[in-house]
């Protein structure tokens, strides 16, 4: 009986159990699906499509957001442009990274930084240039990028004597130093990760997801066996919220390819020579578009507690003079009372915007919790506590206790809820996106 074939948009979330796909060599990074132009005619297309059909923001917010059923890469734009994410850089398809857009790439960084080192990665730096002589070593490697170089032939107002490459990724220079390092099969395998920039000319660009710039880490290993190497090599292909393919994390089996264009290779214990077999895997700012195609509704961003800037928003409401003393009071405590329990808190004290503008604005920006403190919550000892996961009175809960105790107990296991809830949407939306089919007609259908 044959094999079925699998059929799919794409497979996991980000955040969900992935399913893993295994790359062998050659050439260069594989592509995601075709994108949009260019960003200036992204925003225009969004900007247009905002003022024709969706006048009025919802809820009485200021944002304009297009409902994502409506218009998805509009809906996308609107979110990282509302929600503080990006900017667009003054150079055509690069963005300025904004420090709520940063800080999710860095509760990524910090997770998997981590997790390289406990599995015996280390750490280290390679240039930026690269001379183009290395490039051209791997045949497949430099027709693959050629079209995608950024190439620097003046330096201190001075024809160079060799072009050289702004980095488009470091296979090339990683085996020019590890044909130095290496000499025994005592040196290996070696294991070494880099976090770093890479520039790729794009000429179809969307922010996050393509740019011509952006910040990724890369692991770079090298082995005696061509099965120590299989086992670095997985990849994740990532179902977003419209049914697409993203390739949230690549990885190659470079196979001999690269230490046989430079030669790497080592004294096997029999004492003879052989060529390494290597790999490289990434992962990059392209993560943060996929938590927000994978989780965002219409309301916008829908941030995992785990990897939100802000898990909690303290939001303090009051009418009269009176009453503002005690709320913001009751509000700081408890802000200091989750913020000494590990928890990521801010306190939105703010006076020129309106309770119902904050509420809009936080939900916008995806923070996980939102707690409510006015008059009658402060007479009480306790807040309330609504949930971005669950929309209205449903994922609003009244009468949580101040108690330091019991206050910090409850957001603990809510934002443990609403992680779990996120992966569990992701996966059953992408399970019930998935097509077994086990003939070529079936496939072609």
């Amino acid at each position: 009986m044959a094999v079925p074939l699998r059929l799919t948009h794409l497979f996991s979330s980000p955040s969900s159990l992935p399913i893993l796909r295994r790359r062998r060599l050659h050439g260069t990074l594989p592509r995601t699906l075709p994108l949009a132009a260019s960003f200036s005619a992204q925003r225009a297309e969004a900007a247009s499509a905002k003022t024709q059909d969706n006048p009025k923001s919802s809820k009485g917010s200021e944002q304009v957001i297009t409902p994502r059923s409506q218009d998805f890469n509009a809906w996308y734009l609107d979110v990282i442009a509302n929600a503080e994410l990006a900017d667009y850089g003054p150079v055509r398809g690069t963005m300025v990274i904004r420090p709520y857009g940063y800080a999710i790439w860095e509760s990524i960084q910090e997770y998997l930084n981590l997790k390289f080192k406990e599995t015996g990665h280390s750490n280290m730096y390679f240039p930026q240039f690269i001379p183009y002589s290395f490039i051209e070593k791997e045949a497949s490697h430099v027709e693959g990028f050629s079209p995608e170089l950024a190439l620097v032939t003046i330096g201190g107002g001075k024809e160079l004597e060799e072009k050289l490459v702004v980095r488009p990724t470091s296979e090339t220079i990683v085996n020019h130093m590890f044909t130095k390092w290496i000499q025994s099969y005592r040196d290996l395998p070696l294991l070494i990760n880099q976090w770093a920039n890479v520039t790729r000319w794009e000429m179809r660009t969307k922010p996050f997801v393509r740019t011509l710039e952006f910040l990724w880490q890369e692991g770079h290993t090298a082995h005696a066996t061509p099965q120590e190497a299989e086992n670095e090599t997985y990849t994740i292909e990532a179902m977003m919220g419209d049914k697409k393919a993203l390739q949230a994390g690549t990885s190659h089996n470079l196979g001999q390819n690269f230490s046989r264009a430079f030669e790497t290779q080592f004294l096997d214990e029999t004492g003879q020579m052989q060529h390494v077999w290597q790999t490289s895997w990434a992962i990059s700012t392209r993560f943060v578009g996929g938590i927000i195609m994978t989780h965002g509704d219409d309301a916008g961003l829908m941030l995992p507690p785990k990897v939100a800037p802000i898990q909690v928003v303290i939001v303090p409401i009051w009418k009269k003079d009176e009453e503002k003393v005690a709320v913001l009071s009751a509000a700081s405590s408890v802000k200091e009372v989750l913020h000494s329990a590990g928890i990521k808190v801010k306190l939105d004290d703010s006076e020129q915007r309106t309770p119902g503008w904050k509420f809009n604005f936080w939900e916008m920006k995806g923070v996980p919790l939102r707690i409510e403190i006015g008059p009658r919550d402060v007479s009480s000892g306790s807040v309330v506590i609504s949930r971005r996961d669950v929309p209205g009175k449903q994922g609003k809960v009244f009468g949580i206790s101040m108690e330091p105790s019991i206050l910090v107990a409850f957001v603990k296991d809510r934002l443990d809820e609403i992680q779990s809830s996120l992966l569990e949407r992701a996966i059953a939306f992408r399970d019930s996106n998935i097509v077994d089919v086990n003939s070529y007609d079936d496939l072609k259908a």
